[in-house]
């Protein structure tokens, strides 16, 4: 059961041993030793403020592209989704997401106003912060293709507006300044058709829906694809589709998908992924990659 901490400074909610599971995609996950939904970014900075600079921190959108592990996360938890989600235009062509701002909703504004290149991200169960923190991509777009700037907070709650050649961005792939966490995106777009960047969005959308088992739980890809080839088909090839351990199971849908049919746990999940990565370089010799973040711990035997 969730027990809450008011206190004087802080504006937002502190839940103690908060189950992830009811905040992950796959449905699956121990809980966090304390997760915090903060009020606003000012609220967010006097929270981090408080803090020991030693407590971990897991910066949380959607859940999406997460996996918890069954003795949960020993650190602290900020729930980005919601407060953290203002979107307005900076000018004619160039918007500010904050990282709670979903994927999907900022390529649904964007195509309304006739600015196009983001319509992708309505493929992207996820948030900005997500997006900008693994350069998220789909149907042959990328994220940071349209970053002219980011607002980046530290621990000690200082915020910071950093610039692309701060970072190296590769294939689902940023590193920059450590310990720091985005909070917002300046993308810059073309202005082009509004009726055919919604269509565009449109005909996406039903791709998606025809080739990934966007009805069941699962965290969206779980590997990146290799240079020069595809994680689902190395995967499929392998004889993996429908494998399962526990309530795990490789979809039968998509190969690059792992779906929860019920009552998989993360040890389940984890299981899975490895049995797929080692099947995959026996018969490929090819090592696959996760694009999902795996944290916490293992639950005690």
């Amino acid at each position: 059961m969730m027990v809450t901490e008011a206190t004087p400074q802080w504006r937002g909610e502190l839940f103690y041993d908060e189950p992830m599971a009811a905040h992950s995609s796959w449905r699956s996950g121990g809980p966090a030793r304390r997760y915090y939904q903060p009020a606003d970014i000012d609220d967010l900075c006097d929270f981090l403020r408080g803090l020991d600079r030693n407590e971990p921190l897991l910066w949380l959108g959607l859940g999406s592209n997460l996996l918890v592990r069954d003795g949960g996360f020993p650190g602290t938890v900020i729930a980005s989704f919601g407060a953290l989600s203002t979107f307005e235009w900076l000018d004619d062509n160039t918007l500010r997401a904050a990282s709670g701002v979903t994927c999907s909703k900022v390529a649904r504004l964007t195509a309304r106003a006739g600015l196009v290149g983001v319509e992708f991200l309505a493929g992207i169960p996820g948030t900005m912060g997500g997006a900008l923190a693994m350069n998220a991509g789909a149907f042959g777009g990328e994220t940071w293709t349209h970053v002219v700037a980011v607002e980046t907070l530290d621990h000690e709650g200082q915020l910071r507006t950093r610039y692309p050649s701060e970072y190296r961005i590769g294939y689902r792939s940023v590193t920059g300044p450590q310990d720091e966490w985005f909070v917002a995106a300046h993308l810059r777009l073309e202005h082009g058709d509004a009726a055919a960047a919604q269509e565009r969005i449109r005909e996406l959308l039903a791709q998606r829906g025809a080739t990934q088992p966007t009805q069941q739980s699962s965290c969206g890809s779980v590997f990146r694809n290799p240079p020069g080839d595809y994680a689902a088909r190395l995967i499929e090839a392998a004889g993996l589709k429908g494998a399962s351990i526990g309530g795990a199971q490789v979809s039968e849908k998509h190969a690059n998908f792992i779906i929860n049919t019920g009552n998989a746990s993360a040890a389940d999940i984890e299981a899975l992924i490895e049995q797929v990565r080692d099947r995959v370089q026996q018969e490929h010799g090819i090592v696959l990659e996760t694009e999902v973040r795996i944290v916490g711990d293992k639950a005690a035997v």
